[in-house]
């Protein structure tokens, strides 16, 4: 099976820790994120996975071969400008039509599901796609797609409503994907998959592209968009099954003390004082420096905490 990870985007929400590096290639716990997606799509049986480029493009292709694990073919997309979501599958929708069906997964996230599962009801529902929901305590801040009592999509957060809705949850970037739904991609460069090509088919009467609602025991979901989601990822990350991340993330250097992971071959000077930190890998914290709740990266500290008025 082949998926596709999303890794083009600007990432504005993770300013300024983005303007350094690509969301997908921040540092968990020592691993960029888009490590913890290949291992769990590796888990599930997926043995090739494209990732689309634009923002620090060199540097998200040298992070994803380096942490690509064994059995996996790593291909590249690249986008000489950012062109949605949409635009970014339609322009490897020659690799994903060779297999059906395929999945495309946001490349901002921590996440822990059965897509195996997934895949499986997928294809029996004979579904030309499925949305992965999640029943999310955090509705209110990232908005909910609808489903009728059969499971067909009826809303997408607020900008689109059919009516009859039965049930909703929080989407979470996981798309399964059959090969006949790109025969409807518009034909266009720039587009968001959402609203510009799945929410026209459905309001042409489509009742084939669905949403599956897990629950948070079933799926374990840590988006990575925002300063402060990231130090939470990073201090209290959430337990995987498919992958002991920390030994791993040890082998290649990175430290762990209480409150804080040091990223490989980052140096403290003496003095410094930390708290609730993340030292990216590389780093060199000069003495004297003391402060809590961030980031070091680029040669000085970037807090985490939002600012007065700011959404976490």
């Amino acid at each position: 099976m082949r998926a596709m990870i999303l890794a083009a985007g600007l990432g504005t929400r993770m300013a300024p820790l983005s303007a350094l590096r690509p969301k997908p290639a921040l540092p968990v716990r020592g691993l960029p994120v888009i490590a913890y997606l290949m291992h769990l799509l590796r888990h599930h049986g997926v043995s090739e996975v494209l990732v689309n480029l634009h923002h620090h493009a060199d540097l998200m292709r040298e992070v994803t071969r380096r942490f690509t694990p064994e059995g996996v073919a790593v291909t590249f997309s690249p986008e000489p400008r950012p062109l949605g979501t949409g635009g970014g599958i339609r322009r490897a929708v020659d690799f994903l039509r060779q297999s059906d069906p395929c999945l495309v997964l946001a490349g901002d996230m921590l996440l822990d599901v059965d897509l195996t599962g997934l895949v499986s009801r997928h294809t029996q529902a004979e579904a030309r796609a499925t949305l992965l929901l999640r029943q999310d305590a955090r509705a209110q801040s990232f908005g909910t797609i609808g489903v009728d009592a059969a499971g067909a999509v009826r809303r997408i957060a607020s900008r689109f409503d059919l009516g009859r809705e039965a049930a909703a949850g929080v989407f979470v970037g996981v798309r399964v994907l059959a090969s006949r739904v790109f025969d409807s991609l518009p034909e266009r460069e720039e587009f968001e998959d959402l609203s510009d090509w799945l929410a026209p088919l459905l309001s042409a009467g489509a009742r084939d592209i669905r949403g599956e609602i897990a629950t948070p025991e079933a799926c374990t979901w840590e988006p990575v968009g925002t300063p402060l989601e990231y130090l939470q990822a990073n201090l209290a990350p959430p337990p995987l099954s498919f992958m002991d991340s920390d030994p791993l993330a040890e082998k290649y250097g990175v430290r762990f003390e209480t409150g804080l992971v040091v990223g490989a071959g980052a140096t403290l000077a003496e003095g410094v004082q930390l708290e609730r930190c993340v030292v990216w890998d590389g780093e060199r914290v000069p003495a004297g420096v003391k402060a809590a709740d961030g980031v070091f990266a680029g040669g000085r500290f970037h807090s985490c905490l939002p600012r007065r008025g700011e959404r976490e």
